[in-house]
């Protein structure tokens, strides 16, 4: 048999050339336990012989309305889900889960590298288009313009972290009372000039200092809320938020943060800050480096605070104080309440404040 006669075989093809129904045809790719093991055999053969591969995807995702996949939609490019060290453990809970559910992943990214601000191309008819059971959205800006084509498609949906959408379940930390948390814990050291090194507010790609009008009108809710704990820690201790300079940066990025601090620390030791909070290990580990290149001991000079508590905050040589959030079990959570619409619709997990020493008592407090 040629090559076109193969392309063009059909189940109705091999019900005609094996002597069965096209039900029986069917029932010996999809549901084989309704077949004696000799006709499934008899049919399989004979779909080979014609090079019938099967029933299409497509076509039987039409008719059974499953797709059989989940779809999980990212703030940042491709590559971060696979490099950053908190990405990665959150898909390692939603790898388990799925697995658990016998569930595929399809992953969908919202920016691609070197994008400043990211190009939209063709996202939107992406989540239109994504064969997918339902969405998790991971992180996203309040304004991400993917956010309105998925919620159309009426699917459902679970938010991980961020945005806050009425009426979908979300799975989260309580980011303001984390934050809180490890700027009490500086003040009680005694430190009392502080910086903030913040994540990206817009994605927009700006970096450097935050002005008002920028801080007040960010989309990312976590980066508000995080600032927001630290600045109700400082207020209440009597350190005014508004001399506390907040530096942004663009991408939770190391060498980034590096480069936004070393200007904070280079200025007289009256004017510098004693202590440094970082919105995650990885700015963290960023001011540290410049520390090191402004020749400044950690903690001696200067203390510094991260956030999320990757595998980086201990394997280095400076181990981070900084705040434990479970990465994995958010992304398992989120499988759950998507695949389980009974589960409870909002769910806050626990932190830890971890202390290292990274952070110590200041030596001058005034």
């Amino acid at each position: 048999m040629n090559d076109d006669t193969r392309q063009r075989a059909t189940l109705r093809d091999v019900a005609r050339a094996a002597g069965v129904s096209h039900t029986t045809v069917s029932n010996a790719f999809s549901r084989p336990d309704q077949l004696s093991a000799p006709l499934r055999e008899h049919v399989l053969a004979t779909a080979r012989m014609l090079g019938y591969a099967g029933p299409d995807p497509a076509a039987r995702s039409l008719r059974t309305g499953h797709h059989g996949a989940l779809g999980l939609v990212f703030s940042e490019d491709l590559t971060f889900a696979f490099s950053d060290r908190t990405a990665t453990l959150f898909l390692q809970g939603v790898a388990e889960a799925c697995r658990e559910r016998r569930s595929n992943l399809l992953l969908i990214a919202t920016r691609t590298v070197g994008e400043t601000p990211p190009a939209l191309g063709g996202l939107p008819d992406a989540v239109r288009d994504a064969a997918v059971d339902g969405f998790i959205l991971y992180s996203l800006a309040r304004d991400c313009p993917v956010i309105a084509p998925i919620q159309a498609r009426g699917l459902p949906l679970v938010v991980v972290d961020q945005p806050r959408l009425s009426g979908v379940p979300h799975v989260g930390i309580d980011d303001f009372g984390a934050a809180r948390q490890v700027a009490l814990h500086l003040l009680a050291l005694g430190h009392r000039r502080f910086a903030v090194l913040s994540l990206n507010l817009r994605p927009d790609g700006q970096t450097g200092p935050a002005s008002p009008e920028r801080i007040a009108a960010t989309t990312y809710e976590v980066a508000a809320a995080r600032l927001n704990g630290y600045r109700a820690a400082l207020a209440a201790a009597g350190v005014e938020p508004a001399t506390v300079p907040v530096v942004e940066c663009a991408f939770n990025d190391e060498r980034q943060a590096r480069d936004l601090t070393l200007p904070l620390l280079r200025c007289s030791a009256a004017d510098r800050p004693s202590a440094i909070l970082a919105m995650s290990d990885r700015l963290a580990l960023g001011a540290a480096a410049a520390a090191r290149e402004a020749d400044l001991a950690v903690p001696d000079d200067l203390s510094i605070t991260g956030f999320d508590d990757i595998a980086g905050s201990t394997l280095t040589e400076l181990p981070l104080t900084t705040i434990r959030q479970p990465h994995a079990e958010k992304g398992r959570t989120a499988v759950r309440m998507l695949t389980a619409p009974a589960l409870a619709n909002e769910r806050v997990l626990a932190t830890e404040l971890v202390v290292r020493a990274s952070s110590g008592r200041w030596r001058y407090i005034v």
